[in-house]
């Protein structure tokens, strides 16, 4: 049904409404009181009702303050009325007679009740079908919510720095192509395959890169499309879709967001009927039941792979699994290009730089980043997207927009200077931090100031050393406060939250602590309340050694705090100097900080600034690239470094 009849329906309903409203309502508003014959009558001859309407069998007396009607007979005449018109003239009463259709009456009171049915029918049809979801889905709620998509044009060289991926799923669309090839070696391709990842790493955009560089159809559907309020519903839709799919083989059913009703059975209290077990219990049965999908695989996409019910993850259902993981380097210059093959980009644009500088980011989050360059270059009336906007973009991607009209006192502008003066130098003091990019007092997102280090690679692993230095970067912004103004502030309260989590994962769950060994209190595994009330002692731990882990994040703190002050007291002078240069300047990048390490004065800075400030609106990358580590002034050397560099000296004698 179009929306114009939809239109046309709903005017006539509401005429309809509204003319069965006016009947009722003029029957209560009106004046008019019905009586008995014989009383009015009464009211006739002595002289009360000065008119008389007689229309069928319906009389209707007037006085000076009340209508009368009554029901008369039907036996007169036209004899009749002339004979009576004279009677009541002789008493001074004015008669009217109307010789319409006494019927006529009586098939008006039959079509207003049926019309009123009619339209508290439509009315009541159109409220079902808006609440159903619209069409017939009262009648078609356990039908599958499947969107079907033929003829993708996505291809694998639409997805980017993965290729190790791509490996594995070129199998998938060489059976769907031509599957003999593997049956007749007896080789039997995955039923499902389960793409495992972080957010925004391109999980969904490879399944549909597989359908379409198969040509096959796509059939897609979110987790939480199989729960419904209905007992049932959930099930049935399973069903539903995989006899929709076997109609279309080969094809591809790719559930994304499985985890939505895909986790682990029984983790629930209390015994009662789980809707969406019983969904959990149709997939497994679809995907390797009695019946034969050898046509048909199934794709899914999670970001909670550990939350899954095992039997969904054994061999013959999900029997493959993807990791799709964060790109590297080189994964993010290609996946760049990529997402800028349709933009306008500056010739001097290098996307290696780019890519270096974006460590950890997704592949989502850099065409984010293309996506906000873009919209600054035309904000600012550019028909091209330079190195600025790219780098405006990646900030804003990362800490949200600049809040550069924001009113900020003096005190508080100085205060936010030394605060974040504090973590750039400690930044550039500890070996194991990772370099300083940029260091600036604009506001940005929630944060009054930020200091932006970015690794220059791409590790998975992160020591004792590194945690134990980033521990004490994080704090020299609340150190800073208390050497120089005397006083702390609430600007350090993410800070500490950042501290405290690091030093709790470094004690319970990375076995960093000497007191408690190598021994792990906590996990990231998630807590199925259902599972875990019958086992109550399952990685719990006493009160004495609640204490010790306590006291051991608190140590860990205290000698990080301890050495961020010795380390910022030592270099007052530098620490005046930033500071200076940031209120005047409200931004600097690696250059800058290079050249305050070194030990120029302020002045210097502020002159060399000046000399460059085309360059720096211009291109950032040239100043907030390079390598900080040059700069680095280094506390006492670790037992580790000291043996190592008395073995080379032995090794040289």
């Amino acid at each position: 049904m179009t929306r114009k009849t939809k239109t046309i329906i709903w005017i006539i309903v509401a005429l309809v409404v509204v003319a069965i409203v006016g009947v009722l309502l003029s029957d209560v508003f009106s004046n008019e009181k019905e009586i008995e014959l014989f009383a009015f009558i009464d009211k006739i001859e002595s002289g009360e009702i000065t008119k008389l309407h007689i229309d069928g069998y319906e009389w209707t007396g007037y006085t000076d303050k009340e209508t009368y009607v009554t029901i008369a007979g039907s036996g007169y005449d036209m004899e009749y009325l002339m004979k009576l018109r004279e009677q009541l003239a002789g008493k001074g009463i004015d008669l009217e007679v109307s010789l319409s259709d006494p019927n006529a009456e009586s098939i008006w009171s039959s079509i207003f009740p049926f019309l009123g049915v009619v339209a508290v029918a439509l009315i009541f049809f159109f409220i079902m079908r808006s609440a159903a979801g619209g069409g017939n889905a009262a009648m078609n709620i356990g039908k599958a919510k499947a969107h079907v998509q033929n003829n993708l044009k996505v291809r694998f060289s639409d997805v980017a720095g993965a290729e190790e991926e791509k490996e594995e799923l070129q199998e998938v669309v060489e059976f769907l192509r031509s599957p003999k090839k593997f049956s007749n070696l007896g080789a039997r391709i995955p039923s499902g395959v389960l793409l495992v990842g972080p957010p925004g790493t391109g999980k969904t955009l490879f399944a549909k890169a597989v359908a379409g560089e198969a040509g096959v159809p796509f059939f897609s559907v979110s987790g939480s499309d199989f729960v419904e309020m209905y007992v049932g519903v959930g099930a049935k839709r399973v069903r539903d879709l995989f006899d929709l799919a076997k109609k279309n083989q080969p094809c591809i059913i790719f559930v994304d967001e499985i985890d939505a009703v895909g986790r682990r059975r029984g983790a629930g209290l209390g015994g009662g009927h789980d809707e969406r077990e019983q969904t959990l219990n149709q997939i497994l049965v679809q995907m390797d039941g009695f019946e034969s999908n050898d046509g048909i695989i199934v794709m899914a996409a999670t970001n909670r792979a550990d939350i899954l019910d095992p039997a969904l993850l054994r061999p013959g259902r999900f029997d493959r699994q993807i990791n799709v993981n964060l790109p590297d380097v080189k994964g993010r210059e290609q996946i760049l290009k990529v997402h800028a093959r349709n933009k306008p980009m500056a010739p001097d644009v290098n996307f290696k730089t780019v890519a270096r500088i974006t460590a950890g980011f997704s592949g989502a989050e850099l065409a984010n980043l293309l996506n906000e360059a873009a919209i600054l270059a035309a904000r600012n009336g550019k028909k091209m997207i330079g190195n600025l906007e790219l780098y405006d973009g990646i900030n804003k991607v990362i800490m949200g927009p600049q809040k550069k009209s924001r009113v900020v006192t003096e005190s508080d502008k100085r205060c936010t200077a030394y605060h974040e003066a504090g973590h750039a130098i400690l930044a550039c003091l500890c070996k194991h931090c990772d370099p300083v990019h940029e260091v600036s007092i604009i506001p940005r997102g929630r944060a009054a100031g930020y200091t932006m280090t970015r690794p220059e690679t791409d590790d998975n692993d992160i020591s004792y050393n590194k945690l134990t230095d980033n521990i004490c970067m994080a704090l020299g912004g609340r150190v800073a406060e208390e050497l120089v103004i005397k006083d702390v502030t609430t600007g350090a309260s993410a800070d500490l939250q950042h501290v405290s989590d690091i030093a709790r994962r470094m004690v319970t769950q990375w076995g960093m602590s000497e007191k408690l060994g190598l021994v792990a209190y906590d996990s990231d595994q998630p807590v199925f309340m259902g599972m875990e009330y019958g086992n109550q002692s399952r990685g719990g731990y006493s009160q004495e050694t609640a204490a010790t882990i306590d006291a051991e994040i608190r140590r860990l703190i205290s000698e990080a705090h301890k050495r961020a002050t010795k380390l910022l007291t030592e270099n007052r002078s530098i620490l005046d100097n930033m500071s200076r240069v940031l209120v005047e300047k409200e931004t600097i990048y690696t250059e800058e900080v290079g050249m305050l390490m070194e030990g120029k004065s302020y002045k210097e800075v502020i002159d060399a600034m000046d000399g460059q400030e085309e360059t720096r609106k211009s291109n950032p990358f040239v100043f907030a690239s390079k390598p900080s580590k040059e700069h680095l002034i280094d506390d006492e050397p670790t037992a580790e470094e000291k043996a190592e560099k008395t073995e080379e000296t032995k090794d040289e004698e």
